[in-house]
């Protein structure tokens, strides 16, 4: 198990490490049989490895884990009070030109576990900025990447509010269409830049993972 550590390590100091989640692992374990996550990998390599934060099952990228209560409450406080910086990249359906700012919250929709929705009555905010970046094609079919900015960190919120632009993000088994769904084998979803201030010394750290599509 200690080649997961060697081959998904990006940095690692005494009070945290920042690993490179792949695609298809859960963050953390699951229900019933879903035992298998980043976070049991790691707790059996490292036994004081302890959770702050988790990337969606399908999103590939920057992961923080704490190696210490102090690093984890301090890096966690950032989390919680939006003093990260986080930078995803996505490739989604569509051509889509420009740039611009989503601002409608997003919400777990009880009748359709385990999906999100848009709810403009809700009273917690939800706010993205998006920035197309390149056109291409995939075997045919006209896509964008998109570098996307959450300013709040919403369950889903990326995918969700994707969807709502009508750009639904390649290879989304939850809210792409069947055939944008079949187009790449993977949810083309990626933490790709995480900025953060150090525990102990403020000294603001910004950590890179290459773009995997």
């Amino acid at each position: 198990m200690s080649h997961f550590l060697t081959e998904h390590l990006i940095h690692r100091d005494e009070d945290f490490m920042v690993i490179h989640k792949p695609a298809g692992l859960l963050s953390v374990p699951g229900k019933g049989d879903l035992h298998d996550s980043v976070l049991t990998r790691l707790v059996e390599i490292e036994p004081n490895t302890l959770l702050i934060h988790r990337l969606d099952r399908d999103t590939s990228g920057i992961l923080v884990f704490g190696l210490t209560k102090h690093g984890q409450s301090q890096i966690a406080r950032q989390f919680q009070d939006r003093q990260t910086a986080k930078i995803y990249q996505a490739v989604v359906a569509g051509h889509l030109v420009g740039e611009g700012t989503i601002d409608i919250p997003v919400v777990y929709d009880p009748t359709r576990p385990p999906l999100h929705m848009v709810d403009p009555s809700h009273t917690k905010p939800a706010l993205t900025h998006w920035q197309a970046i390149e056109h291409f094609e995939i075997n045919g079919n006209a896509v964008t990447r998109v570098k996307l900015t959450p300013i709040t960190g919403r369950s889903h919120q990326l995918r969700v509010h994707m969807q709502y632009l009508g750009h639904p993000i390649v290879g989304d088994t939850l809210y792409a269409t069947p055939e944008q769904q079949q187009w790449l084998a993977r949810l083309c979803l990626h933490a790709a830049q995480l900025s953060f201030s150090h525990p102990r010394t403020g000294q603001t750290l910004s950590f890179d993972c290459a773009v995997p599509f």
